[in-house]
This record gives structure tokens, sequence and C-alpha cells, in this order.
């Protein structure tokens, strides 16, 4: 608080870029700042009526102020109606973010709360895919609507190479009948990956990167970058598949006209590699030109379509019938119907070499940060693509096998008398009945028909020349819309940063944000594929990776309903979660009959990217499905474990460790890290002491930063924080509360309170409360001392983070100079430290504190674990260590086990043979059978040293005089009370001489902790206790189990 101006500023990010003053109802924020602009404020009655220029875009324009809601409630309120600018990511660009008013400044308008992203961001604009794809108009952007953004793009890349030069030789091999399967099959998996695709595009904003985005949002970064990778790369091969497909068609002109430059082969990788150059030109000159060019080469192809079918009505000429065409003819038709595989084919080869033509159903997906509605464009558009595709190619595939026979001389000296067609039989039936003699076909192979004739299309139509066109239209327009999807997908990867490697293709150049990088690669593997040259080698390939990115869709689909979020909620709803799992099972079943070892060496790469992501755990999160369906199984595994009484084998410690924030005590969270890592629950808890108005703040910020830190260092621990009004009544809040069902702390573990003899008495009688509070609640309890102290967070603080007073006054100037100034470049950087160079020797007190503080973080040498079992607590006290010697850190330390008892074997022999029975190793076993000797006059003396300050002396004083200091000093040691636990104390008092006799050298000891009868023992006297026990020795632990058994020698 500033004295007298009433104005409350308060810094909560150390990044904070712009201030609100909020005082007394003056001007609240409303909309974020986006890039480096300025935020906008909202005028209202009680604003100060100022509004900052400038749109957040950079451009300078004002932007539109909202409403006020007086106009909407009457009266002055902070409350915002329901608007979807609240809504929207930080940086998002289809709209200006804005920013609600919390709730801290609803409960208390006179807080102060900077603009800084509420959602824990650091301001800047989100590098979420949404956030770098511009979507207003007014700059120029191209934006394609469902029509020419998605059917016409589908259609063309659908309507592919397979069309004009593959269609009649797959219905030549398998048959009309296999071949409608063919079809029907790859329509089936077509049309349930764009049903799953369908609601996954309605259920938010889709932004550029198409089956990666879809995947990548609804599984994750692990699947999506995974597929993403494989997609874009089949996308780029795809590229040199149709470009092969046109070269193949520019050679076969090249042969009929006697024009070959060297030979067939190296006459495709010539054409096709000239060809792909030019593609990329027309690519790299941006969209529009591409879109031109795809509505030019798509009416090119409806007429070449058309002409097939107006072709087969036309009588054909004598030569035609020489190659095999005959019209109409119902014998034809039949002889066509089984299949007929040759040279090695089967089914499955014949429809490997077909699906790719029904790849291109994400075409429209792949640019949809291009659309202008990605929602209502993406499923009208392709499942509309798919369906118009699917009968084009049924209607011209049973077209030309009414039409066409499979094997045919192409010699028009082949003709049969009339009359003699009688003796017609074998293979060429149909022929023969036409008057065609084709059986020299059956003794060698014929160059003409539709298993030998991949022109078979020019040959059939009306006009040869169309078909040649329409075949150049197909093939082209398909390479050109891969060849943009490729970089486009990719360019999506690389901006996620998911591998940080690729991050130089994120770049993107003009005013569509072009990937001309990602053009160029593309460029450079489809040239690498074009040199392969074969049409049917380079289809097999592209096939299970499409294969693979269909079936995450489908499977993206189900998990996302399976997981039954509240956030799944697409808008189109002509979809079945289990229909969709059954396109994924029927994708993975196709890549294996396609070809089993492509599909594994598929399965192997994505697996490879997917461990690979999940190791780096790329730092985004888009709320996939897979977070969900976690969610929802550890809700359902907890409940199923309430129904279930708790087994003493299947007993694990779960600690509630009380080291303020995790970093302070470092000693205290690893050690309970090595007690929980992969056995139980581990709870870091924060008590904030104070009024709760103060403290809350402090509460809700450290929730995140914490949690946070807890990951960075990989610990698997929770952290959970309270604000009370004294420690004690944290810690028992703490302990009521913490859990969920079996998933409940049932240990206790807390730092020795070394500076309890200069402490007040209420910090002391907190202290032990909570010990007392742990028993009362059945807590194991475990306290941990070592010598040099366990908080280490006055050195944090020197080394250079701030106190929070530093921080306050550093960045609440730092705001304040720039709210004024308006200079909104201007980058100013906080002093590096604000602290005051420290002596020599209070940098060696520190270091050393450090050091001994991370030496749990170390592999501990060869040593020991020397624990003194002395009381039977339920075997916690044994089990603790058991549990560090299986750790790494721990493996090399021996467990030796102290127990009290007479002098001989027996008890030697008794406790062996109970360690033999729990399993558990030792090193070896020490009786102490002195243990009930008083203790030396020195360690007495230092005991009576250590509690003379807290004893009443009452019997030395007259009665009157003792009541009256017993009542003014209730907490205070009286004599009678030392010699009703005399005996206790020197237990105590012998069991440090001689840890110091045995156990100087361990490397941790582990100790039996005493128990204080509640009302009897005084607090001093307890804290004296536990302080004279571990005196000057290694790190100690004292443990009391709840005791409850968490051993058994039962199987």
């Amino acid at each position: 608080k500033q004295p007298g101006n009433g104005v409350a500023i308060s810094a909560l990010s150390s990044r904070c870029e712009e201030p609100v003053f909020t005082a007394s109802l003056m001007e609240n924020d409303a909309y974020d700042r986006i890039g480096d602009e300025p935020p906008n404020y909202e005028e209202t009655s009680f604003s100060g009526g100022t509004t900052s220029n400038g749109n957040g875009t950079g451009n300078g324009e004002h932007r539109a102020v909202r409403p006020s809601v007086v106009s909407a409630f009457g009266h002055d309120t902070l409350d915002r109606v329901p608007n979807i600018d609240f809504y929207r990511n930080a940086g998002s660009v289809s709209g200006n973010r804005a920013v609600r008013p919390s709730l801290q400044e609803l409960h208390d308008v006179f807080q102060k709360v900077s603009v800084c992203d509420r959602e824990g961001s650091d301001g800047t604009p989100s590098d979420d895919v949404e956030s770098v794809i511009p979507l207003d108009n007014k700059d120029g952007t191209v934006r394609f609507g469902w029509i020419k953004g998605v059917l016409v793009r589908c259609m063309l890349n659908i309507w592919g190479v397979m069309l004009f030069i593959r269609l009649s030789w797959v219905f030549g091999q398998a048959g009309w009948g296999l071949g409608i399967v063919v079809i029907a099959l790859s329509c089936v998996v077509t049309t349930v990956t764009g049903l799953s695709m369908s609601a996954i595009c309605t259920n938010g904003v889709v932004r550029g990167g198409g089956a990666y985005y879809l995947i990548s949002r609804s599984l994750g970064p692990e699947f999506g970058g995974s597929i993403g990778l494989i997609f874009a790369f089949a996308n780029a091969v795809a590229v040199a598949m149709y470009v092969v497909g046109f070269a193949e068609t520019v050679v076969d002109l090249l042969k009929e006209n006697n024009a070959i430059m060297i030979d067939e082969l190296n006459d495709i990788r010539i054409i096709g590699c000239i060809s792909v150059v030019l593609l990329l030109g027309i690519s790299v000159a941006g969209m529009e030109w591409e879109a031109k060019a795809q509505i030019g080469l798509l009416i090119i192809l409806l007429v070449a379509i058309v002409n097939v079918f107006v072709g087969t009505g036309i009588p054909a000429s004598t030569d035609k019938k020489s190659k095999g065409f005959f019209n109409y003819d119902a014998k034809i038709f039949m002889e066509n119907l089984p299949p007929d595989f040759r040279d090695g084919e089967t089914f499955f080869s014949v429809f490997a070499i077909f699906f790719p033509a029904a790849t291109g159903i994400l075409a429209g997906a792949n640019i949809s940060g291009d659309l202008k509605d990605p929602q209502d464009a993406l499923p009208k558009g392709t499942l509309l693509a798919i369906l118009i595709t699917g009968v084009t190619y049924l209607g011209v595939a049973l077209c030309v096998s009414a039409t066409v026979v499979r094997d045919a001389t192409g010699n028009i000296n082949d003709t049969i008398a009339t009359g003699m067609d009688m003796f017609c039989n074998g293979s060429n039936t149909a022929a023969c009945e036409q008057g065609w003699n084709f059986s020299s076909c059956d003794v060698s192979s014929c160059k003409f028909g539709s298993m030998n004739n991949f022109q078979v299309m020019t040959m059939v139509s009306g006009f040869g020349p169309l078909i040649t066109a329409g075949t150049f239209s197909a093939t082209l327009s398909s390479a050109l819309a891969s060849l943009v999807s490729a970089p486009k997908v990719f360019q999506a990867l690389c901006k996620d940063n998911i591998y940080t490697a690729l991050k130089f293709f994120a770049k993107g150049h003009g005013k569509n944000n072009e990937p001309i990088r990602g053009y160029v690669l593309t460029f450079i593997i489809a040239v690498a594929f074009i040199i392969i040259a074969d049409l049917n080698v380079i289809a097999p390939i592209i096939s299970n990776f499409f294969l693979a990115s269909y079936a995450l869709i489908n499977f993206s689909c189900f998990h996302a309903s399976y997981a039954k979020s509240p956030g799944w909620r697409p808008a189109y709803r002509y979809y079945n979660m289990w229909l969709s799992l059954f396109g994924a099972v029927l994708c993975c079943g196709v890549m294996f009959v396609i070809n089993w070892w492509a599909a594994l060496l598929t399965y192997a790469i994505e697996i490879f990217l997917y461990v690979y992501v999940t190791v780096k755990k790329p730092n985004v999160n888009w709320g996939s499905s897979t977070q969900a369906v976690t969610f929802v199984s550890a809700v359902n595994n907890a409940l199923s474990l309430t129904g279930v009484e708790d087994h003493v084998k299947n007993f694990r410690p779960q600690c509630m460790v009380l080291t303020g924030a995790p970093k302070n005590r470092p000693a205290l969270l690893d050690l309970a890290h090595c007690f929980t890592k992969n056995y139980g629950l581990c709870l870091t808890c924060e008590v904030f002491v104070g009024p709760r108005t103060e403290t809350l703040t402090d509460v809700n910020a450290g929730m995140e930063k914490n949690q946070m830190w807890l990951n960075k260092k990989k610990r698997k621990a929770f952290y959970a924080a309270v604000a009370c009004d004294s420690f004690r009544q944290g810690t028992e809040n703490l302990m009521q509360a913490s859990g969920l069902g079996r998933l409940k702390p049932n240990i206790l573990m807390m730092g020795f309170k070394k500076d309890w003899r200069t402490a007040d008495t209420a910090g002391v009688q907190s202290y032990v409360g909570v010990l007392h509070d742990a028993f009362d609640f059945e807590y194991g309890t475990v306290v941990l001392r070592m010598n040099q102290g366990l908080d280490i967070s006055h050195i944090i603080k020197a080394q250079g983070e701030y106190t929070h007073a530093s921080y306050l006054v550093v960045n609440a100037y730092y705001c304040i100079i720039k709210h004024i100034t308006n200079v909104f470049s201007f980058l100013f950087s906080p002093p590096a430290s604000v602290t005051t160079p420290q002596s020599p020797q209070v940098v060696v007190v520190n270091e050393r504190l450090v050091s001994n503080s991370t030496q749990f973080q170390r592999k501990q040498g060869k040593g020991t674990i020397d624990v003194w079992w002395m009381f039977d607590d339920g075997g916690l006290t044994l089990l603790l260590p058991y549990i560090l010697t299986t750790r790494k850190k721990f493996k090399d330390c021996k467990m030796r086990i102290f127990i009290a008892g007479q002098p001989g074997r027996v008890e030697q022999d008794r406790m062996k043979s109970l360690l033999e029975k729990f399993r558990i190793k030792y090193a070896d076993i020490h009786v102490i059978d002195d243990i009930t000797q008083n203790p030396n006059s020195n360690s007495w003396k230092m005991f009576e040293d250590m509690i003379e300050p807290f004893r009443l002396h009452e019997g030395s004083k007259s009665t009157t005089l003792a009541e009256a200091l017993r009542k003014d000093n209730p907490w205070k040691i009286s004599d009678a009370e030392l010699d009703t636990f005399e005996e206790k104390t020197n237990l105590q008092v012998r069991l440090n001489e001689l840890l110091q006799e045995n156990s100087r050298a361990a490397n941790l000891i582990i100790v039996s902790m005493p128990i204080a009868r509640l009302g009897s023992v005084s607090d001093h006297l307890y804290m004296a206790w536990l302080d004279i026990l571990t005196k000057n020795l290694p790190p100690t632990m004292l443990i009391r189990g709840n005791h409850k058994s968490v051993l058994t020698f039962y199987s």
C-alpha cells in the first residue's frame, strides 16, 4: 500500500507487460494484448474513459469497444455478459482475446491484478498453430469455401493416375465382381474415415495441418507428432507417384510416334523431373495460382470422363475391335466377371495398387488453415467427394468391363470367317463370337486388351486426345494437391516444435505464410522417388502410410468418444464410436494384407517416433482425449480400490511431507521420493500462516509453480497448500482432508525443529502438537534431522531469486514507467540481483549447507544404514530403510539392525529368524545389552543445560510460589515431571551415547521415535528428548509407525 493514495499495486508475473490500476471502482482490463501491442479497456461509467489505440494486430486501427455492461444490468458492475472473446486462446488471430474479471477482482475490487495472462501464460501469443495463421481477409489472405477448397480438391486428388491408367487393368485382373469389392472396400475405409474426420473437425476450431492437426489435438503430441511426420512424407512420395503416372502417359505417346529420347525408363525419369519442377513453380507462386490451376484441370478432367461414357456408345471401328473394344456386349461383360490374376498378382496386390486412388480424401483437410470455415467445409466437401468419385470409378470400370476384352492382338487381320463362330471356346469366346480370333494370346503375350494396355481409356473414348488431356489433368492435379499438402502439414508440425531439429522448416513467407522451405524438401523427396520410375512399386509404399494416418484418425474419434469428456461435443452427429473403431481395425488389417513387412516397418517407425516424442515431452497441452481417458481411468481405479479393504501385503508408504515450498528442503523431499517412487503417493505440503485474505494469493500463485518445479525435477509427487491461522491447524487440515479414497497419506514426514530452544512457546507447542495430531490420526511419523539443517530457502533467494518485497518493488516500478510513457517497444530488464554481497564465512557455511541438503540426490558410497529398532511399531521402522536399500542411490549401503536385549545369542537368533521370515536382507544384527545403564555425567550435563531455561524448579520454592509459577507458566518442565519420566529421559540420553559409539560412521541412522504421552509430558521436555537423542550424529530419521502391521511373513 502506498500511504495516502489508496492504490494497491501488485506484480503477479515477472514478465508482466502492462499494468492495470484498480482503486475505488476505477478501470478494469477487458482485452488481452496480442504481440507487443497494448491492451484495450472497455469504457464504462466507472472507468477512466480512456481506450488504447491499436487492435492488437499491429496495424494501428482502433479496436471496437463492447457495449457497456451498465446498459445490460442497469447498474455498475465488473461482471461481464457472456462473450466468445473470453474463450479465445492467447494470441488468437480469429478475434481479439478478452480477459474476463477474475474471481478475486469481483470479490475484492480493490485487489490489483495485472493484464498478464491469468491462465499462466507469460503474456506472449500462444505458439499453437492457430496463433500464426491470420484469418482476417483484410490483409489479402486467400480463403476457400467448401466447394473450391474441399470438394474440388478432393475430387481432383481421388481422380488421380488410377482412373485412366490403371482402373481397366485392376478390373481385368480382378474381374468386375472382385473389382467392385476393391472399390467398395476402398470406399468403406475412406467413408468411415471421413465420418470420423467430420466428427473431430466439428469439435472446435480447426487450423492448418490437416491430419496432423486433427490427430495431435485429439490424441496428443505423441501420436500426432509420429503420424504427422509419416503423413507429410507419404504426401511427398504421392507427388512422385502421380508424376510418374503422368510421365508414363507421355512416354506412351512418344512410343506411338517413335520419338523415344533414350529408353522408356529414363524417359519417365526425365519427364517426371521436368514436370515436378513446373509444379513446384506453380506451388511457390501461391495458393491463389494453385487454386486457379486446379479449376482448369477439373474442367478438363470432367470433359474427359464424359468422353469415356460417350465413347463406349459410339460404334467401334475395325482398328478398335482388333485392340479388344466391341461396344456393349453381355457376353463380354459376363466373361469379365470372374478374376484372372496373372504375373503373380493377387486380390490384395491389386487392391494395394488401386487403394492410393482413394487416398485423396484428406486433400481438403491438409489445407484446413486456408479454408473460410473448416468446420462446415470439411464434412460436406469430403463426404460428397467420396460419393461422387466412388460412383464415377464404378461407372467407368463397369462400362469398360462391358465393352473391352482382356486380351487382343491389335492385328486387323485376326478375323474369323462368317459362320465359324460355332467353334469358339476357351478364354476368348466373347471376341470369337464377335468374329475375332485372339487365341494367339493364350500362347504368347499380347499388347492390347484391358490386361495388357494401360491406355485402354484412350481407345474406348470418343476422342482419344481428350483422354490424354484428362490423364494429364488427373495426374498433375493430384500431384499438385500433394505437393501443396505435404509442406503445409510439415510446416504445422514444425511450428509446434515437437521435433526441435525441424524448427527450420516452420518459417513461412508471404501473405499466405507459404512454406517455401517445405516445398523444396518435398521436391527433393519427390525427385528421389521419381527415379524409381515404376508406378506399381511406388503405390504400395504410400498405401501403408496413408492407411496408418486413416487408422489414427478413426481411433482418435473412437478414443474421444470413449473418454466421454464434456469437451467432446462435435457438431457433426452422423458418426458412431464403434464404427470408428471398426474403421481403425480395418485400416490396420488392410495394411498387413497389402504388405505385411511394409506394415511392420510403418508401425516400427511410428513407435520409434512416439517414444521419441514421449521422452522429449514437448511443452504443449492441447486437452487431448488421452488426458481425458487417463483421468477417467484414475477415477475408476481409485473407486475400485475403495471397495477392497487394505491388506498388509499391499501396504505402500504414502507420505505427506511438510517441505514448505518443495525446493526449500531438498533432503526431506529426496528421502520421501526414495520411499514413494514407484511405490506410493507423495504429497509435498506447505502451510501459509496468517490472515486468509493475505495468504490466499500466495496459495493460489504457488500451486502451479511448485507442481511444475516438481515435474521439472522429475519428482513423482504432488504439491498441496493450505492457508490457516496456525501451522498446527493447517497441518491438521491437510492430514484430515488430503487424499482420495485409498490414495491417502499414511505417513507424516517433517524436519526436526532445530531452533526449538530459541523459538517462542507457541511455535514449540504447535510443532509438538502436529506430532500429537499425527498419532491421533494414526499416521506413521518420520522426523528427519541433519546437523546443518534442512531449510535452504534463504540461500536460494541469495543466489538470485527475489524476495517478495524486492520482486514487488522492481516490477511495480517497471510497470508504472511503461504505463506512463507508453513506450511499448522499450525492453526493460530488472536488476539481476538485489542482495548485498555476503562475507566469505557466510558463503562457506551456505555451501556446506547446500551440499549436505542435496546429499541424497547423489549416489551414496559404500557404508551402512543403521536401524535401531527399539520398539515394535508394526514394522515401519524396518520397512522404510529396506525400501531405501532397493534404490540405486543406496544400493551400496548395507543394513545393520540394532535391538535391545539380554546378553547371549538368544535375542540375536530370534531377530535373525524374524528378518528371514520377512525376507529382508541385512548385513549384521547387534544386540545392545547395556542400554539400561545410566548415561555418563557429561551427557547428562548436556541434557540439563538444554532444559534449564524451561524448568520451573518448583521443588526449591514454597508451595504457594510453586503453584503460582505453574499457573503462570504451565508449559514449563516441572520437577515432578522430570521425576516421573526419569527412566525415559535416561534412555534417550543413553541411546545417544550408544549411537555415537556404534553408528558415528553410518550413511543414515534410523531410530525408533519415543512417544510423549498426551497431557503428561510437556512440549519442551519432549523436544529435549528428540534433540538429545539425535544430537551430533549423521543424518538421522526418527520413525514411529501407527502400530498396525506393515510386514507379514504369510504368502
